[in-house]
């Protein structure tokens, strides 16, 4: 038996049968590779994590003394991945004594969720 394939017009294409028309305007360049930092940012297990822990902690503030044994990783690489999320601008970072606390920015994560739920 033979397969019949459909004709396809080689006349006028009506672009309103074949594309929406666009009803807001598409992020920019700059706005891609900037939200593309800041997801790259959040692309990791142990951040997120260690977002979860800051923003379940009270004030949505932490030592980074208390964000060493729930991750499970060294200090020095605790202390990395807080710095990748404090420069994305979700934590701010503060110094107490010999201690650094972190905290969630207001939000951080809106700009992120704003993109995601379009």
């Amino acid at each position: 038996m033979e397969t019949m394939l459909p004709v396809i017009s080689s006349g006028p294409i009506d672009a309103a049968a074949c594309c929406a028309p666009l009803v807001k305007e598409p992020i920019s360049q700059t706005e891609a590779e900037r939200l593309a930092a800041t997801m790259k940012a959040l692309a990791d297990p142990a951040r997120l994590r260690l977002l979860s822990i800051v923003a379940s902690s009270a004030d949505q503030e932490a030592c980074v003394c208390d964000l060493i044994e729930p991750i499970g990783l060294s200090q020095p690489t605790v202390s990395h991945h807080l710095k990748v999320l404090t420069e994305a601008g979700f934590l701010s970072r503060s110094k107490r004594g010999t201690w650094a606390y972190y905290r969630l920015q207001p939000d951080a994560l809106t700009g992120v969720a704003d993109f995601l739920t379009v």
